[in-house]
């Protein structure tokens, strides 16, 4: 009876293991939220005073593993939450697999007003490179994104 006890309690531990893990990774439609925030709070303060606020870390624009970012159209980057990428263009980053993920999202931005792009990027909470899905919208001629990092 005492190895059943403890096996049961065993898979519990394993299971809440399994839910917490699962809770520290936010959700595309979070995503989706965040940039549907940031520019709220953009047009409600500013440019100078958003920037600053979207590129703190921690911050009100950071949730988990999820951050804003804000592109101009040529691909500089004016918030980030990595301060080696604010005020540099970052047309030629590539991501995990190659590709111009930020390129290929501000082309995506000429045509539509907004969109979500898969790509593989370096997750900051988890140290790893993992599979993103990133929601994306323009305004004021800028385009505003945040990524929810999802299950391989």
């Amino acid at each position: 009876m005492r190895k059943f006890i403890g096996a049961i309690a065993g898979v519990m531990l394993a299971l809440a293991a399994f839910h917490a893990g699962a809770e520290e990774k936010a959700t595309v439609k979070e995503a989706e939220s965040l940039v549907k925030k940031a520019i709220v709070y953009y047009d409600k303060n500013g440019k100078d005073k958003a920037f600053a606020e979207f590129s703190k870390m921690p911050g009100t624009f950071v949730d988990r593993d999820v951050y804003v970012t804000v592109y101009t159209p040529e691909g500089d980057c004016l918030a980030h939450i990595n301060p080696k990428m604010v005020h540099k263009n970052m047309m030629e980053l590539r991501d995990a697999d190659g590709r111009y993920h930020i390129r290929e999202r501000l082309d995506e931005s000429k045509k539509k007003s907004s969109g979500w792009q898969d790509t593989k990027f370096f997750n900051p909470v988890t140290k790893k490179i993992e599979p993103k899905r990133i929601y994306w919208e323009k305004h004021d001629n800028l385009v505003f994104a945040a990524g929810a990092y999802k299950p391989e």
